[in-house]
């Protein structure tokens, strides 16, 4: 039987300029998964674990910025999206999920793969949506038109994020031998143009005379896409002005002798953090979430603070428990424009003493790696310090990330950094980087640990291996940031149930898949493998850094002790 309001849903994806699909196998699910495969102009690619599957069109929607379509069957096959549903809920991913369901008179029945799957994502999705059960009628085929519509527009508008239509299907939905499997060529397309966000002219007065109030100044990026032009206007405004522009690796706006980069070092010293020499009176952020926890609480410790935060539209969070104003704008027009406001009375020391400890903190972190014996802090520093021009590098969490934002990246043109921290799981950051790299032709690179690696390994288990996915995966047998926290490192039960001890590698995993694997002991070993590693003609392949977790606390233990020499003076 045709089920023509489901077979046009693939119609009027293509026609609101949908171009990947990612689906996994079912049955209850077969008419979308057959609507979606037959369409000459969307690419569909089937990815057997639902969870993987998510992640992975997330990576995709990431560096295309267009929506991903997901399609999955009836029963748990649903809840396995939940992860990524979450993580594009919080990142601003667009995804439209469309999830196949027994029809309503079955459900609660002991009917097989049925359970309540209405939404199912809770709050983590923008809007969440019931297809009509019947098509026979053509009030029918105009609701379920006008509800993918809805969907689609719901998904980009800013800001982007997870939209869910559940779609209950009675049997049967098989196409009978000779029907006429066609899309409808008279489908409603409902447009939604993008909003302009900005201010009247006097909430831009009140903003350059409220800036004048504030002599320190601190500018925080949160994590987002490389954006030259928005870089340009922020260095123009600190120029103006006299802020003092801080980064974390995942901001993607980290300049040399521009920002401050070493923050998650220097801040790491207790004296430095108390320190008022660095406290600001006022706090301007954009984008999302920060790595640095050590930023985190400095920031919260200021509490004649004022902060400002820009953000077009959507729920705010007051992160730093200082929020006092939030601005309506876009970055680039609030930079714009407030760096032709009148200069402010900067104080000059404010600058200097954030830029002097940046040098000292590159300055630890330099000579800690220099002299200290071979651990995956070094390795994470061998390897982020040689990433090609022109390369993505993704961040698996937990300690991968840290490492990150402690070392930095490769200081060479068009390296972007991306992580799953909307909500900072380990499950799907493998998943993530092979939707990217099945989505660019730069070179794509993941560093991860073994737990997360192993966590996430069908990320790897389907038919598109990309070519141009390197993978390097830190195995101390275990979750290796519990050692490196006080309160589980003190516990008799750290190795059996924190960092959960286990001795497989990734061996098996990458030869299966079909990736070169090099195990290595040591740094020389490492970056000997770099310039074939960082070859984009190559192929895809896996280097497995094999350490020990004490070993990696003992060097650890020992960089912390260097960086709680530094001082303010």
């Amino acid at each position: 039987m045709i089920l023509q309001a489901v077979i046009d849903i693939a119609e009027i994806c293509a026609r609101k300029g949908v171009q990947d699909i990612v689906l996994s196998p079912g049955s209850r699910c077969a008419p979308l998964t057959l609507a979606f495969a037959r369409h000459p102009q969307l690419r569909v690619r089937t990815v057997p674990d639902e969870r993987s599957a998510a992640f992975i069109g997330l990576g995709i929607a990431q560096q295309t910025g267009l929506p991903v379509v997901l399609v999955c069957t009836s029963g748990t096959a649903a809840y396995n999206y939940a992860p990524a549903v979450a993580e594009a809920f919080y990142q601003h991913i667009p995804l439209l999920v469309l999830t196949a369901d027994r029809p309503p008179e079955w459900i609660d029945q002991l009917d097989g793969q049925t359970i309540r799957q209405s939404h199912i994502y809770g709050g983590h999705v923008k809007r969440s949506l019931d297809f009509p059960v019947g098509s026979t009628h053509t009030d029918d085929l105009w609701f379920a038109g006008r509800l993918i519509n809805e969907g689609l527009n719901e998904v980009a508008a800013y800001p982007p994020g997870p939209v869910h239509i559940n779609i209950p299907l009675r049997e049967p939905f098989y196409p009978e031998p000779g029907e006429e499997f066609a899309f409808s060529q008279d489908v409603k397309v409902i447009a939604e143009l993008p909003s302009s966000f900005g201010l009247a002219p006097e909430a831009w007065e009140h903003l350059k005379k409220e800036m004048q109030r504030y002599q320190r100044v601190l500018v925080v990026a949160g994590q987002n896409k490389k954006d030259e032009a928005l870089y340009a206007q922020v260095k123009q405004f600190c120029q103006a002005t006299g802020a003092v522009f801080v980064t974390d690796a995942i901001s993607n706006q980290q300049v040399a002798g521009e920002s401050i980069n070493y923050h998650d070092v220097f801040l790491g010293a207790k004296n430095v953090s108390d320190s008022t020499a660095l406290a600001p009176d006022l706090l301007i952020t954009f984008h999302k979430s920060l790595i640095s926890k050590n930023l985190k609480l400095f920031l919260r410790k200021q509490k004649q603070l004022h902060h400002w935060h820009i953000q077009p539209a959507g729920m705010v969070a007051d992160t730093f428990q200082a929020l006092t104003q939030i601005i309506r704008t876009t970055p680039q027009e609030f930079f714009r424009q407030m760096a032709a406001g009148p200069r402010l009375p900067v104080s000059p020391a404010f600058a200097q003493a954030w830029f002097n400890l940046d040098q000292k903190g590159k300055a630890v972190l330099e000579a800690f790696q220099e002299n200290s014996p071979f651990s995956e802090f070094q390795a994470c520093y061998h390897f982020l310090r040689s990433l090609p021009a022109q390369s993505q590098v993704h961040l698996a969490n937990s300690m991968s990330v840290r490492y990150a934002n402690l070392i930095g990246v490769a200081e060479k043109e068009g390296v972007e950094v991306f992580a799953n921290r909307g909500t900072s799981g380990i499950d799907g950051s493998t998943s993530t980087a092979v939707g990217a790299a099945l989505s660019t032709d730069t070179l794509v690179t993941l560093l991860t640990g073994d737990m997360a690696f192993l966590y996430d390994r069908n990320a790897l288990w389907h038919n598109y291996l990309p070519q141009n996915l390197r993978i390097l995966v830190l195995n101390n047998h275990g979750g290796g940031i519990f050692r490196m926290l006080e309160g589980p490192r003190s516990q008799p039960e750290l190795r059996a149930y924190f960092e959960t001890d286990q001795r497989q590698t990734a061996q098996r995993t990458a030869e299966d898949m079909g990736l070169q694997y090099h195990q290595v002991t040591d740094a020389a070993a490492l970056t000997a493998l770099f310039p074939t590693f960082f070859d984009l003609a190559a192929g895809p392949q896996l280097i497995e850094v094999v350490t020990d977790s004490s070993e990696n606390f003992a060097a650890f233990s020992l960089y912390k002790e260097q960086v709680a020499k530094i001082s303010n003076g």
